[in-house]
């Protein structure tokens, strides 16, 4: 559990007070997550989730906290933030900005199947329609700057191997980025770490349908929100449900249920299809990078669990080695 900045439960009452969510119960710290501090706020009123910003810029935090409002709005599952009495929605807590927004139902699921990735890509596809108008600009946090401001950092720790891909895949991208048709790819509010633990599923099935698979009940989790292009978000899920860890390759069964899944909410563009292979590249080579920082710049924390590297690495490799979607 990443907890940066402990809370005690009198300071959690003393914070919920003014936004009428009835009287503390309990406050229990969140297991994973290695950005901000997170809290399982239980009231007498509901479940909420109590978090407290470790890094995230105001500009960043109030784009993603009115990016959840507004997909709240249109009926898209998301956590809703909560306000106090004159709107606000964004607090101090022990010094950092903080929030509470409502709990999802539900679990992640570990090991997806077919079904669950038809279900994840036809939400993310009623998602991207539902932001078409959400008017607000932010640039991903940890988009295509980030890339090269991260691999100075990192080079220095890499072998021959992994400093040549790196260097080779930052030319790519930084080519792709110069096309004009790359440039005019649907754009908008995206997600950007659409994660297997990131998605809540609950169980479906009722007494008429007793064999219901379960259902998606959310997405959560939306602090590197960004604005850039649509398909970015559809290459991080790929790259996250539809992937054989060992190799790094798409599952191709997967891969196709998750993309039919986002076009009966959303067709893909002509262009979007042809550089998808390409964005599935950018997405690995995100995460790699953040991978790579985590591991190197280690910040103190309460068991923070850093994450392995080398299986973006694999990711990366696979897709520059297909050229084929």
């Amino acid at each position: 559990m990443a907890v940066f900045t402990p809370v005690s439960e009198e300071e959690a009452a003393a914070f919920i007070a003014p936004l009428a969510l009835g009287e503390l119960t309990s406050l229990r710290g969140i297991p994973g997550g290695i950005e901000n501090t997170n809290y399982f706020v239980t009231t007498t009123a509901g479940e909420f989730v109590l978090t407290l910003f470790e890094r995230l810029s105001g500009a960043q935090l109030s784009f993603s906290l009115q990016l959840m409002l507004h997909l709240a709005r249109k009926e898209i599952s998301v956590p809703e933030p909560r306000a106090d009495e004159d709107g606000r929605i964004v607090f101090r807590l022990n010094g950092k900005a903080a929030c509470v927004v409502t709990k999802l139902e539900g679990w992640h699921c570990r090991e997806p199947e077919r079904h669950h990735c038809g279900q994840v890509g036809e939400t993310l596809g009623c998602m991207h329609r539902a932001g078409s108008d959400f008017e607000i600009q932010q640039v991903n946090s940890r988009g295509y700057d980030w890339w090269f401001q991260a691999a100075d950092r990192i080079l220095p720790f890499l072998d021959g191997e992994r400093r040549e891909v790196l260097v080779d895949e930052l030319r790519f991208q930084e080519e792709l980025a110069s096309y004009s048709s790359y440039r005019g790819l649907p754009r908008g509010p995206v997600h950007g770490d659409l994660f297997r633990d990131n998605v809540m599923f609950s169980n479906a099935a009722s007494q008429e349908n007793p064999t219901d698979a379960e259902k998606l009940s959310g997405f959560f989790d939306f602090y590197f929100a960004g604005t850039d292009v649509l398909i970015f978000d559809v290459a991080v899920c790929l790259n996250d449900w539809c992937i054989d860890r060992e190799t790094g390759a798409l599952l191709p069964a997967m891969a196709a249920a998750l993309v039919e899944g986002y076009e009966r909410a959303r067709a893909l563009t002509s262009p979007e299809r042809r550089y998808l292979p390409a964005v599935l590249r950018a997405a690995a080579l995100r995460f790699w990078l953040s991978r790579l920082v985590d591991l190197h710049f280690p910040r103190d924390s309460a068991l923070l669990q850093a994450h392995d590297p080398e299986h973006f690495f694999r990711v990366l490799c696979h897709h520059r080695r297909s050229s084929v979607f």
